[in-house]
């Protein structure tokens, strides 16, 4: 694994705008970065990161019966009690997900270390899918990439095999908030990929979803039977129509047992369950006896995203935070383990799940150690 400086395509920029990658830069700094990539052996591919993310999504998923099976993991989970039956509903009446995202943290060489699991809501997908993918064939053709160079990337394929299999009610609403570009950017590449699988995909902005006898309509008021909401389960659970969740007969992507899931406290579990796995950080919940943070630990909200309100002392006594929204939850800690660092940079892998297979990588950097929403995306490469 190494980082390759490279020459950025001329007009990348209006091409990116006509595909409709309107976010590629955020307040004047770029988000989308090709003025370098990464590189990586298929044995590093293929036995440290594909391997290791199938056989940790497996472990994740062997979690969710003991948490159902346990109101008290569902208690230090701050799951609302109101909603248990219907998550178990969701779980045992095998309702289908779609997708997710796992933060390795990885230097070519030792172990990925699993950071966290974003299995609700994760972005980065439409950079990740597609934009790289272009990229990659972009410089092949233009001869500053070998022709044999390969990306491991099968995540819009995946995306499209599993949508066109999983059964789902129609039409299919796919919705997030209208005002992010970001997370607009995300359900209109999912909206064409489930369009390509041949469902009926209709495009709702979530302020248009109401509520009328109990069950989810849209605008027209027309009820919605299967809805992708790129809005998180705990959210959802307590807004105001949270109950109507109780009685709605709609299908959702991702289902309601997901929210198990994308839950920080996710991370002591696997660990009480699989001790010193080799992808694997300690990680306990906080309790009112925990000592303060001391040197080597990272304390995160059992619900945060994009960085925000995670807090770290690093194995060098220095402290560094993120200040956000998610300051009334409870919080876990997990060992400190430093991302590498390829020159001024701090390198994050995504990598994908669909179904249960691993689907392919995307890559973000950051100047600090905590990965946030501003951080770069850059692309990468598989060449032997």
């Amino acid at each position: 694994m190494k980082k390759v400086r490279t020459t950025e395509r001329p007009g990348w920029r209006s091409f990116a705008e006509s595909v409709g990658f309107n976010f590629h830069t955020f307040d004047g700094e770029p988000y989308w970065d090709e003025s370098a990539y990464y590189q990586f052996s298929m044995a590093q591919i293929e036995d440290d990161l594909e391997a290791p993310t199938e056989e940790l999504h497996q472990m994740a998923l062997s979690l969710v019966p003991d948490i159902l099976n346990s109101e008290q993991l569902l208690t230090k989970l701050d799951v609302p009690a109101q909603y248990w039956d219907w998550i178990r509903q969701s779980w045992h009446s095998q309702q289908p997900s779609l997708y997710g995202r796992m933060d390795l943290a990885y230097d070519g060489k030792g172990p990925a270390k699993l950071l966290e699991l974003n299995y609700d809501t994760p972005t980065s997908l439409y950079e990740t899918g597609f934009f790289q993918w272009v990229w990659l064939e972009d410089l092949m053709m233009r001869g500053q990439l070998p022709k044999h160079a390969d990306q491991f990337n099968s995540l819009q394929d995946q995306l499209e095999q599993r949508l066109a299999m999983l059964g789902l009610h129609q039409p299919l609403y796919v919705s997030a908030v209208a005002e992010s570009i970001e997370d607009q950017g995300t359900v209109q590449y999912l909206c064409d990929i489930a369009l390509q699988a041949g469902l009926d995909a209709r495009l709702l902005p979530l302020e248009q979803i109401g509520v009328a006898d109990g069950q989810f309509v849209d605008a027209n008021n027309q009820t919605i039977p299967a809805w992708f909401k790129l809005y998180p389960w705990e959210f959802m659970l307590r807004e105001d129509f949270g109950p109507e969740l109780l009685t709605s007969q709609t299908q959702y992507l991702e289902p309601a047992w997901k929210m198990l899931l994308s839950n920080k406290g996710i991370l002591p579990l696997l660990w009480q369950k699989y001790p010193n796995h080799p992808n694997l950080l300690p990680a306990f919940f906080e309790t009112a006896q925990s000592e303060p943070l001391s040197t080597g630990w990272v304390r995160k909200p059992l619900y945060s995203r994009e960085g925000a309100n995670i807090e770290l002392i690093d194995s060098f006594g220095q402290r560094l935070k993120v200040d956000g929204p998610y300051d009334d939850s409870s919080y876990i800690r997990q060992a400190f383990h430093a991302l590498p660092k390829f020159g001024d940079s701090y390198t994050l892998i995504g990598s994908w799940i669909v179904g249960d297979s691993a689907a392919g990588i995307g890559i973000r950097e950051d100047d600090s150690l905590i990965t946030k929403d501003s951080s770069r995306f850059l692309p990468h490469i598989i060449l032997d």
